[in-house]
């Protein structure tokens, strides 16, 4: 429970002052995510061999950008790290590494996995599950940002040099 207490969280937090309720959000889309049928476009043994490859590359591809921008945004984030949007009161703006690839990386890898999970599955239901976690990120990462300049002077230059959510795109 000390590691709530270290988060942000406590008895009179879940006023959605901090973002608590974005937390709450975020665990609900996931697991309506996990949950979703599968319902692939096409059926799998109508693929050509070239197709079902160039799938599983893609799987592989997004899987693997997911996993480093997680693994390099968590690490990076280091004691900053929270589930809650709102920065930690000891927190420190972090714009290396990764984080100056993109501003929300963790929010990023979670996007891409999504995307890796309905190629492996070719499920149309998943994809649209990927781009309401696309959707549910940028409207999470909007609220952040305002704490974010508020909280310190320099945020605003680097959001105008680093993309929000997709590598060099958006």
């Amino acid at each position: 429970m000390n590691q709530f207490k270290d988060w942000g969280f406590s008895a009179q937090s879940w006023r959605g002052e901090k973002g608590e309720y974005w937390v709450l959000g975020q665990t609900v889309l996931s697991v309506g995510f996990v949950l979703l049928p599968i319902y692939p476009t096409i059926a799998l043994d109508s693929v050509s061999p070239l197709w079902q490859y160039a799938g599983w590359g893609l799987t592989g591809l997004f899987s693997l950008i997911a996993a480093l921008l997680l693994l390099f945004g968590s690490l990076e984030l280091g004691s900053n790290l929270t589930p809650l949007p709102h920065p930690k009161h000891d927190g420190e703006l972090v714009t290396g590494g990764v984080y100056a690839i993109v501003r929300h990386p963790i929010y990023s890898g979670v996007i891409f996995l999504t995307i890796a999970y309905s190629c492996w599955q070719l499920s149309f239901v998943h994809a649209i599950g990927a781009i309401l976690f696309l959707l549910f990120f940028d409207l999470k990462a909007r609220k952040e940002e305002s704490w974010l300049s508020n909280k310190f002077s320099g945020y605003d230059q680097y959001r105008s040099q680093v993309k929000k959510l997709i590598p060099w795109i958006y």
